[in-house]
């Protein structure tokens, strides 16, 4: 067993039952709720960039319900206020009727850190239109008399088990159908306790029929135990904090399942220095060691349709989006490069620059990112203003400064558009991949893996496959109330600042910037919006419980007969020559350093010609063509 492993189990053995966790809550003072409420509506009503837009689409004031709330404190006393969970009820019920999941009430100790669980998962499927759920995963060590993998859930609590999915469903925020349908049916089995209540029961009666038909009952109680840390602290002053678009509950969710179901994959480090690695490209059906386990898996697989490179992207969040990308490269350059399957299923987000930086990799056309507005008010004004010229070297806020004025001197709801992503950074190392790319995506994708998607279709990079609807649609950058407080102390303190030091640990999140979509869909917002595939894929039951076997079948059809492009470049920088080796490509233009240097034909496959300065140029891109179309590219940095 690793290390990693043994903490995991270690973890596991010491979760507790969840009427006794709950006996060590209950230390919040009268004051201290006052503070949250009163800390809450500054960032609604002042930070909170989605404010009209869910008031419009889903008829909600939180302005408001926050108000009465504070009115009601206000007639409490020390001794006759409500139970805590009442108010840690009300307050998580406010923020989750916005159907944001960027923005949360984040419970204080001992909920934070913690999750409560039941020791299986429940996946769905489809037969034609017809639902279906099974059970597709047990915990290590647990077992009962005809239960495990593969088992057909029909009632939950009594409860007809759709129905027990669309109840839940209806608690938790999610800006489309699909979203709450997906995180009503994740949450019956697994709640991160930072942003959600405990639940109500303390133990679930799962109703279910195995290989013999029988009807059986599983009574089960909830256990708590602590989580797997994020890599990413998004409370101190970093780009990484700055740059974050996270839904925090899947990014919980995602670490809550590989530590119960996959614990090898566990690892305290973002990246680790593997001594296996291999440069040796994945045999048909193999998968390729990464030294970001928790990140990446990579593998070859057979479909019908051929043989092709499949790579999940768990997560963005990351400390290094440049290490990221690099690690990205490397594994899609082992894989078969006839066609490449990158699936997103499940990623709550994380670092901005990594999702957009990805881009580049796939695509030969230049990548834009996504442009972000902040709402116009004042306090978000000062918070510009104070990071005006970039003077922590964290943070440049000057592009946004401008027009904010303007805005409020207008009336105007936003600030202008700029982007968070580096429009160099987006372009720096260009494609590495030549052949046709699908991109798969469900309801759990959110914030920085919306902001992906929305990149990938905009620029037409290929199909978008979806086993749901739609994706999260969570189209912004998000901030913590610390990092907001930090932002405004900084570089020198502000005298009246609004904000206050929460309680407990406490915490809470909010969209600051709105992201918007490029090219033909310039100018529509990403939330509540989302990414609609391109093509649909109703999951199957050998897809939840054999490995994606049809969803995967299903990417290799659309991957099947579409071009497979090559381009190789070599520079000789003693001789001053360029060499391509090229397949359906019958032009290529070659830059030096960001200008045009020389066009030349590609009558053969390899080719070596002159280039009057390319022994000096720091960047030589070289774009291919094809009957006068843009289909492949290259760049070299040196």
């Amino acid at each position: 067993m690793t290390e990693a492993s043994e903490t995991m189990a270690k973890r596991l053995a010491d979760a507790v039952e969840l009427p006794d966790f709950l006996r060590t809550a209950g230390t919040l003072t009268l004051a201290d709720r006052r503070t949250l409420v009163q800390q809450a509506l500054v960032l609604i009503e002042q930070n909170y960039v989605h404010l009209p837009l869910k008031a419009a689409m889903h008829a909600v004031n939180p302005v408001q319900r926050l108000r009465l709330l504070a009115q009601r404190l206000g007639r409490q006393s020390e001794t006759g206020m409500d139970p805590e969970w009442r108010f840690h009820q009300e307050l998580s019920e406010i923020f989750h009727s916005m159907r944001d999941l960027h923005t949360n009430y984040l419970l204080p100790v001992p909920f934070s850190g913690k999750i409560a669980y039941l020791p299986y998962q429940i996946e769905e499927y489809f037969e034609g239109d017809e639902p279906h759920y099974v059970v597709t995963r047990v915990v290590e060590g647990f077992s009962a008399p005809g239960f495990g993998p593969g088992v057909e859930v029909t009632h939950w609590n009594g409860v007809p088990i759709e129905r027990a999915v669309a109840l839940n469903a209806v608690r938790f925020a999610g800006s489309n159908a699909a979203a709450r349908h997906s995180r009503g049916l994740q949450s019956l089995t697994l709640r991160p306790l930072r942003i959600h209540v405990p639940p109500d029961e303390d133990w679930v009666v799962l109703t279910y029929v195995n290989g013999d038909g029988i009807s059986r009952e599983l009574r089960e109680k909830w256990r708590i135990t602590e989580n797997v840390p994020p890599f990413v602290d998004a409370d101190e002053l970093s780009t990484a904090a700055v740059a974050q678009g996270l839904d925090l509950g899947t990014d919980e969710i995602g670490r809550a399942v590989t530590m119960l179901y996959v614990p090898t994959s566990v690892t305290a480090r973002e990246s680790l220095a593997f001594a296996d690695l291999t440069t040796e490209p994945a045999a048909p059906g193999a998968d390729v060691p990464t030294s970001m386990p928790a990140v990446f898996r990579a593998r070859s697989v057979v479909t019908a349709s051929g043989t092709y490179g499949h790579i999940r992207v768990f997560t963005f969040n990351v400390n290094n989006p440049d290490g990221f990308v690099r690690e990205f490269v490397r594994l899609i350059e082992l894989l078969p490069q006839n066609g490449l399957i990158v699936d997103v299923r499940g990623n709550g987000g994380g670092h901005i620059f990594a999702s957009e930086f990805l881009l580049q990799t796939l695509t030969p056309h230049p990548i834009s990112p996504e442009p972000t507005q902040f709402i116009a008010t004042p306090l978000n004004l000062r918070i510009c203003g104070q990071h005006k010229n970039n003077p922590t070297g964290q943070i440049d806020l000057t592009p946004w400064c401008r027009s904010m004025e303007q805005a409020l001197e207008t009336g105007a709801v936003y600030s202008g558009g700029f982007t968070i992503t580096p429009a160099d950074g987006a372009n720096a190392i260009g494609q590495r991949y030549h052949g046709p790319v699908v991109l798969i995506t469900d309801a759990r994708c959110y914030s920085a893996t919306d902001i992906f998607a929305a990149g990938f279709q905009d620029h037409k990079i290929g199909p978008v496959l979806g086993v749901d609807g739609n994706t999260g649609a969570g189209g912004a950058n998000v901030w913590t109330h610390q990092l907001l407080s930090t932002l405004l102390e900084l570089p020198e303190p502000a005298a009246d600042t609004p904000y206050r030091p929460l309680p407990g640990q406490a915490n809470m999140r909010v969209s600051i910037r709105r992201t918007l979509r490029v090219h033909d869909l310039a100018g529509t917002p990403v939330e509540d919006l989302g990414v609609v595939p391109d093509q649909r894929h109703r999951m199957t039951r050998r897809d939840v419980l054999q490995g994606n076997t049809d969803l995967l079948e299903r990417a290799g059809q659309l991957l099947a007969g579409r071009s497979v492009r090559r381009l190789e470049a070599q520079v000789a920088a003693a001789s001053g020559e360029l060499t391509l080796r090229s397949r359906l490509v019958d032009r290529a233009d070659v830059y030096l350093d960001g200008r045009p240097r020389l066009s030349v034909d590609l009558a053969q496959e390899s080719v070596t010609f002159p280039v009057p300065g390319i022994g000096a140029a720091q960047v030589v891109r070289v774009e291919g063509f094809k009957e006068g179309e843009l289909v492949a590219a290259r760049t070299i940095v040196r």
